[in-house]
Order: structure tokens, then C-alpha cells, then sequence
């Protein structure tokens, strides 16, 4: 099972990283200025990550691929890694599909 890992960066913001069963990061939030907030986004990545019209799939400047996934507002809430293939990235939604519903909230 997966599980929220949430951050505070070396400013004082707070962000999250969603992890897969294997430890591997497979969803990176934005930077967020209070906790609340950022425990606000992980239970919108909970709410949406079900739905694959909110994963929009990118290609970067290098030619990896990539994806966003978007709350209903069309604000990105979380980013993936950089993928070598577009198979390797649906593999990475549909591990986020998977893992962030039922996903624990942990602090480091």
C-alpha cells in the first residue's frame, strides 16, 4: 500500500511526495506555504486520482514523458518523475490509481 510522505523544505513550506508500496516516489507535490494547505492538497490527490480525464500526459523538452495530475480546477496537483517510454508513464498513473485512495499520511 502507498503511502503520503509529507515535507518541510529547508524554507519553511511544506510539500508531499506519494509513494508506492516498493519506497519509489511515483507523484511530487508543489510547495505549499502552511501544512494545512498541504494536507489539503494530498486529500485532493486522494479525490481526483481516480479519474484518469484529471492525468494530463505531457512529453518534456528532452523527449521523457511525464504527467500532471489536476484537481477539478484545473490547478496541477502533483507531478510524476520523467518516464523513457509512454508505457512506462501509464504504469505510473496506474500506480497512482492505485496507491493514493488508501494511502497513509506520514511526516519526515
Amino acid at each position: 500500500m502507498g503511502k503520503f510522505v509529507v515535507k518541510t523544505a529547508t524554507n519553511g513550506q511544506f510539500y508531499f511526495n506519494l509513494k508506492a508500496g516498493n519506497g519509489q516516489t511515483i507523484l511530487s507535490s508543489e510547495m505549499y506555504t502552511t501544512k494545512a494547505a498541504c494536507e489539503n492538497g494530498i486529500e485532493s490527490v486522494k479525490a481526483n486520482s481516480s479519474k484518469d480525464e484529471r492525468f494530463e500526459r505531457k512529453t518534456s523538452t528532452n523527449g521523457k514523458y511525464y504527467f500532471n495530475l489536476k484537481a477539478s480546477n484545473g490547478q496541477v496537483i502533483g507531478k510524476s518523475e520523467l518516464y523513457e517510454s509512454s508505457s512506462s508513464m501509464e504504469a505510473g498513473i496506474a500506480s497512482v490509481k492505485a496507491n493514493a485512495p488508501g494511502a497513509s499520511v506520514t511526516e519526515e
